[in-house]
């Protein structure tokens, strides 16, 4: 048993031990199917605080000979696959930090040098009749064991992209390059791997580390195809947590959800588990990071990126090409490239049927928030944002003036002249003058009603805040009047069966002087 050669499971036996644990062991029984294959090369890349380091610890407490975790598995959901025996702690395994292995390098030119030094010490240790005197790398100490016993190995570079986000075109990067080509190009090498798993938030680089590379089988956050699942905590499993917490399910998925992928709804599981357990709807995950990832990449203003990120501000999604991104610090180029790097670190939703990326949830849209009131381009976004809690407070107040007036202010500012009088163009325009009201509602464009379909409906998410539910009917060139009368004849209130309480409907109609009217009654369900 080593630390990086054959450890053992306490990893793993700490992440069992915590209040909240969600199995996610079936992703053994999928990478299963991938040992002695030619595909046995699998990269895995998600955002941060997704689990990534969790899964590799559940795996090496699966794989590795240094334990017995017979026990540990035996109640969890991989005991019942039909692979689950095969390769229970039966396979050597070399376990690797990447990022920790930098952070605590002291002289970091020398950092692969100081680990290679210390994982060929545990091959001397645990395989002491092979003789490792010629070996110079990992790569050689592996080709030894499996020329003199014929056993493999599966290997894990947890954070393999560390080194490429800090140091991509140094001297250490070049080094990088040549460590990775000597553990997964070489053709002698291969058979002695059962399993290459390696992690990171980029996926593989498609510059000059694509020789060393290119033999993975990507699974990123823009497809991960059947390990979707995985990717992060399901609605299936998020349910039963707000259950058990007693923690309202509706909040929790405004809150948290919105990586959709392969028909499962990703809920951000590091969020998610600090929700259960402090019973509040904070920003967790913006905590262990900054918005300046997202203005560091605005302020180049790319053509094109302004306007789409104040659609998606809108609530709206915005095309995107994810295939031109080299997945690297530096080769940014287009605003594809910029939207394609924030989806990759969490910060956008991609959608891989309509090739679209947007927000994905509101935790991630405070810090978009933050980012435009950072950012002086995006002053204006930043004045209606902060000035939406007051309007919502006169709307409640019925004060049709002040609304005309906002949208006076909102309407010409998310769109352009000659996509102005676009159909979805006053409704984004009312989504970003209300999007205080996103603390407090769920928002729904074009709801199916009992006649039709609503313009826009805010339904009060917190039952016991006394909220009334707001219906938007959206005109141009006709009359506020119209717009309440078609809101009472299509029965549009019959949309909001499990709410029970006040309704405010709202009529608003611009004309071709690009002036707002709008009118505001009460309903009482």
């Amino acid at each position: 048993m080593g630390i990086y050669l054959n450890p053992n499971n306490e990893g793993f036996k700490r992440t069992l031990a915590a209040d909240i644990y969600v199995d996610k062991t079936m992703l053994i029984s999928e990478l299963n199917k991938f040992i002695d294959k030619g595909n046995q090369y699998i990269c895995v890349s998600r955002p941060r605080r997704f689990g990534k380091t969790i899964a590799t610890n559940m795996l090496c407490a699966y794989y590795s000979k240094g334990c017995d975790s017979r026990e540990m598995f035996s109640k969890l959901k991989i005991s019942k696959a039909k692979n689950y025996e095969q390769y229970l702690n039966k396979l050597n395994f070399i376990s690797i930090d990447v990022a920790s292995e930098y952070q605590n390098a002291k002289n970091k030119d020398s950092m692969l040098d100081k680990l290679t030094e210390k994982v060929k010490k545990e091959f001397v240790q645990q395989f002491p009749k092979a003789d490792f005197s010629l070996c110079e790398s990992i790569a050689d100490c592996m080709l030894e064991v499996y020329a003199a016993t014929n056993e493999t190995f599966v290997i894990i570079l947890d954070e393999y992209d560390c080194l490429v986000r800090n140091n991509f075109g140094s001297q250490l990067f070049a080094q990088y390059l040549e460590f990775l080509n000597g553990l997964f190009k070489s053709n002698t090498l291969r058979p002695a791997i059962s399993l290459a798993y390696i992690t990171g938030i980029l996926p593989v680089i498609r510059d000059r580390v694509q020789s060393k590379l290119n033999n993975f089988r990507e699974y990123t956050i823009l497809d991960a195809l059947q390990l979707a699942e995985f990717v992060g905590f399901t609605e299936k499993e998020v349910k039963p947590l707000c259950k058990k917490y007693k923690v309202d399910f509706t909040r929790c998925k405004s809150e948290y959800d919105g990586y959709t992928q392969n028909g499962y709804e990703i809920y951000n599981p590091e969020s998610v588990v600090m929700c259960m357990e402090t019973k509040k709807f904070g920003n967790f995950w913006g905590r262990t990071s900054t918005y300046a990832v997202i203005t560091d990449r605005l302020k180049h203003n790319y053509k094109g990126v302004k306007e789409d990120v104040i659609k998606m501000i809108a609530g709206e999604e915005v095309k995107v090409n994810v295939t031109s991104y080299m997945n690297t610090m530096t080769d940014f180029i287009t605003k594809d490239d910029v939207f394609t790097y924030l989806i990759h670190l969490g910060y956008l939703a991609y959608d891989n049927v309509k090739c679209t990326c947007r927000i994905p949830n509101f935790e991630v849209r405070k810090e978009w928030y933050n980012a435009m009131a950072a950012m002086p381009d995006y002053e204006k976004t930043d004045e209606i944002i902060k000035a939406s809690e007051e309007l919502l407070e006169q709307t409640f107040l019925k004060n049709a003036d002040a609304v005309a007036k906002a949208l006076n202010d909102s309407h010409i500012h998310v769109t352009s002249n000659r996509n102005y009088n676009n159909e979805n163009a006053l409704a984004s325009a009312v989504y970003i003058a209300y999007v205080h009201a996103l603390n407090y509602y769920n928002c729904f464009k074009e709801l199916t009603t009992g006649k039709g379909f609503a313009d826009l409906v805010y339904v009060p998410i917190n039952k016991e805040v006394e909220h009334p539910a707001l219906i938007f009917e959206l005109k141009h060139n006709q009359s506020t009047g119209n717009a309440l009368q078609q809101i009472k004849n299509k029965q549009y209130f019959e949309a909001l069966d499990n709410y029970k309480g006040n309704i405010l409907f709202v009529a608003i109609n611009y004309d071709d002087e690009k002036m707002h009217q709008c009118e505001i009654t009460e309903w009482v369900k």
